[in-house]
């Protein structure tokens, strides 16, 4: 499903501030893959998320979806094949708009807009279900500005706008790092459920290594703009943090040493 060969990435190339983010970056996704990833401070995970949404185009490689080559793709074009849900709560919906609104706008994504109501009482009703399954009491309160809600709230309904188009990729930006504790554990149980209900194929960058360990069938750990662990299956599912870390160790010569990422343990 999705298909990373190669890629490279360097901001600022050919000055003092060069920096370069992806070096030789290689990832193969399956269909239904949820794949975790994790690292330290520019590791490259946020450029490796970018450039498969066509923030920006990489220097050299490929990515492929789903067979297609998007390498080149402007990212409005790209959006059709992706669902995103961003750290900030704030990103992702349009807070001046209802509940009901905001998934009206996501269940016309990528169609041709005519002039008719934006939202119809059968819609409605299908969203009042949906929000339903969240367990947040949204259900009953699809009139409401999404700017009035919590950021939790905020993040469930982006998750449901993200997916509600069954989207071939669903990139997760760290996002529940902007929550607290209870509430990120919350968001997470949702993702689980929506991720597996609809069968999607994930990437979800976190900087927690118990969410990463305990969440998806695979486990990824960059390093200086590569993937220097991969763990999935059975290994993944016995997994402690003092052994993923001695994976690091092993495999890039280095002890891990970013302390937002060690104290999430």
């Amino acid at each position: 499903m999705l298909k990373i060969t190669n890629l490279q990435k360097t901001f600022n190339a050919g000055t003092v501030n060069a920096k370069t983010a992806l070096k030789g970056f290689d990832l193969h996704l399956e269909n239904g893959d949820f794949v975790t990833v994790i690292g330290g401070n520019g590791a490259g995970k946020s450029t490796m998320l970018n450039a498969v949404a066509g923030v920006w185009k990489p220097d050299f490689g490929k990515i492929e979806i789903d067979g297609v080559d998007v390498t080149s793709m402007p990212e409005h074009k790209r959006a059709a094949f992706l669902g995103r849900v961003f750290q900030d709560p704030m990103k992702g919906t349009a807070p001046d708009m209802e509940i009901a609104e905001n998934l009206s706008i996501a269940a016309r994504r990528g169609t041709k807009r005519k002039l008719i109501w934006g939202c119809t009482r059968k819609e409605r009703e299908s969203y009042k279900a949906l929000l339903a399954q969240l367990e947040l009491g949204l259900e009953d309160r699809l009139s409401t500005k999404v700017g009035l809600l919590s950021g939790g709230q905020r993040q469930a309904i982006t998750l449901l706008m993200a997916t509600l188009k069954r989207p071939k990729i669903l990139l997760l930006d760290e996002h529940t790092a902007a929550l607290d504790p209870k509430t990120a554990a919350k968001v997470l149980k949702i993702t689980d459920k929506i991720v597996t209900e609809n069968q999607l194929t994930t990437l979800m960058v976190t900087h927690n290594m118990n969410d990463a360990i305990a969440h998806g069938n695979r486990l990824i750990m960059m390093h200086e703009g590569r993937v220097v662990v991969d763990v999935s299956g059975e290994e993944k599912k016995k997994l402690t943090i003092d052994q993923l870390l001695g994976l690091f160790e092993t495999a890039s010569g280095k002890q891990f040493s970013d302390d937002k990422v060690m104290l999430s343990k």
